[in-house]
């Protein structure tokens, strides 16, 4: 809410009329009767789709390289899209943490020698939907589905996490399992050396998770730049992408791929 007071970032349109009537540009500050807030259903909504995408970004945070990654393929969409519309604070802002993202990466894959974290993730994500909302807001011409599909891949692995836990396991949604998208691919598609204690082998199995994860992104992201002012183009994408997604987690999980998909070493070192 800091974020959107200082900086104007609201979700003031989505281009749904049936919900778009219902919002507000915010007006925060004092009138005749005392402090007065205006807007309060973007003001939820922006909040409530800024902790999200955070939490997004923390929930793929499973693999050297993985959450990193996918951070600025979604940043450089943004950079271009923001450079199209001379937009140059989001711009600067999104080429910004993609340096500095990279300059992690130098010492994080494929060694793993340094992490996000809970404070890594937790920020990048943050920084990726601040400036995909102030984007929006500043610029009319931008489709809100834009960044919705430009980060769909951890927001749809987020909204399924909970989805698979509530409905189908019917257990708490904030409890951890190991059946995320990128763990399955770990342990069912990724079986390089597998049994093998030898350190190498098993960082070397992590690092190769990332890359699966990566054009998965890239499947959203590539449209969301092409496509970033049609909104009914977006919304198909978004669509497809959710079909897409159920339909390779229940092919990896029923273990069902294609061996080619599969990366494998028959000799396993020993340390």
């Amino acid at each position: 809410m800091l974020g959107g007071y200082f900086a104007g970032a609201w979700l003031t349109r989505f281009d749904v009329p049936a919900l778009d009537v219902f919002l507000h540009a915010p007006d925060i500050g004092m009138g005749y009767d005392g402090f007065a807030v205006t807007g309060m259903l973007s003001i939820m909504l922006t909040a409530f789709a800024v902790a999200g995408v955070a939490n997004a970004f923390n929930i793929i945070d499973g693999y050297n390289g993985l959450s990193g990654v996918v951070a600025i393929i979604s940043l450089l969409g943004l950079a271009y899209v923001a450079d199209q519309v001379n937009d140059r604070e989001v711009l600067l802002g999104a080429l910004a943490l993609v340096g500095a993202i990279a300059g992690f990466l130098v010492w994080n894959y494929p060694n793993g020698l340094i992490f996000l974290g809970d404070g890594g993730a937790y920020c990048i994500g943050f920084m990726v939907a601040e400036l995909s909302i102030l984007l929006v807001a500043r610029n009319t011409l931008v489709s809100p589905w834009f960044p919705l599909l430009l980060s769909f891949y951890p927001i749809f692995e987020t909204l399924f996490t909970i989805f698979r836990r509530v409905v189908i396991g019917r257990t708490h949604p904030g409890l951890p399992d190991a059946a995320h998208l990128h763990q399955l691919i770990y342990r069912r598609v990724v079986r390089w050396a597998v049994g093998s204690e030898c350190p190498k082998d098993m960082t070397n199995r992590n690092a190769l998770t990332s890359p699966y994860l990566w054009a998965m992104s890239s499947m959203a992201v590539v449209p969301a730049t092409l496509f970033w002012t049609s909104t009914n183009i977006l919304q198909a994408f978004v669509l497809s992408f959710v079909g897409f997604y159920v339909c390779i987690y229940w092919t990896i999980y029923s273990a069902r791929f294609p061996k080619w998909l599969s990366i494998r070493r028959k000799r396993a070192q020993k340390q």
